[in-house]
């Protein structure tokens, strides 16, 4: 096997029903791991696209939902992709927007983190945490101060929990996802004006595909990222370089 191969391993992708989620959970599956695929919606269409895969159902709206997933599971990859977005002026910004967001894109991300690694280390096992963080964890956005928040706090857990599980086994990194062509950015690839804007940013010239996000999480999920810990990989086309 190359040191890319995923084959004999098993994944949970979160949030794999569409966009940047079903992008990752179908180039592990393109790399021979087994894939589960977890989402508040069916995952039918994703699971179809995988030579071994299977469906979940999680609603990250309730932070623990995770608790039993791992228990007699051997599940050697996850991949946190699960979030959501509010926007609104920062003075008008509801605690609802703040919680509903904070819950699903960081409480939920550690508690299930943490589900996982307690299942890995009780068995003595190697594994790959891979969270979905932003350029938002660097930046700070207009209107989404949740958001922002959370994709703040994604970046720290990662480097936290990396200091805390290197030496056991269990690899926790991240990727921070550019802007990429999937339904959220529909509007502002739309456009002309904002679309053009963004793209005079991005050194690379063009919009990220899901794909280029799915690829580089088969690499921090593989033997071939082993002695990589704690790292936030930028997959943006440069935009953070400007």
């Amino acid at each position: 096997m190359t040191p890319f191969s995923l084959e004999g391993r098993t994944a949970l992708v979160t949030g794999a029903n569409t966009g940047i989620g079903q992008a990752i959970a179908v180039s592990l599956g393109r790399a021979g791991a087994h894939v589960i695929c977890a989402g508040r919606r069916s995952c039918a269409e994703t699971v179809g696209q995988i030579a071994s895969g299977e469906e979940m159902l999680l609603d990250f709206t309730d932070p623990m939902a995770a608790r039993e997933v791992f228990a007699g599971r051997e599940i050697d990859i996850l991949v946190n992709n699960a979030g959501i977005i509010r926007r609104d002026d920062s003075v008008d910004f509801s605690e609802a927007d703040w919680d509903d967001v904070m819950d699903v894109n960081l409480k939920a991300l550690f508690f299930t983190c943490q589900s996982f690694a307690k299942a890995v280390l009780a068995r003595q096992g190697s594994a790959a945490i891979v969270n979905i963080a932003s350029l938002l964890s660097f930046q700070g956005g207009i209107r989404v101060p949740s958001y922002t928040a959370s994709k703040h706090g994604v970046a720290g857990l990662t480097k936290l929990l990396a200091n805390e599980w290197a030496a056991k086994g269990i690899n926790v990194n991240a990727i921070a996802p550019g802007y990429i062509e999937t339904n959220n950015t529909e509007a502002l690839r739309n456009d002309p004006e904002r679309s053009r804007q963004i793209l005079e940013r991005i050194p690379a010239g063009r919009w990220g595909a899901p794909s280029d996000i799915g690829e580089a999480a088969v690499f921090l999920s593989s033997p071939a990222a082993r002695y990589i810990h704690g790292t936030v990989l930028n997959v943006d086309g440069g935009w953070l370089a400007r």
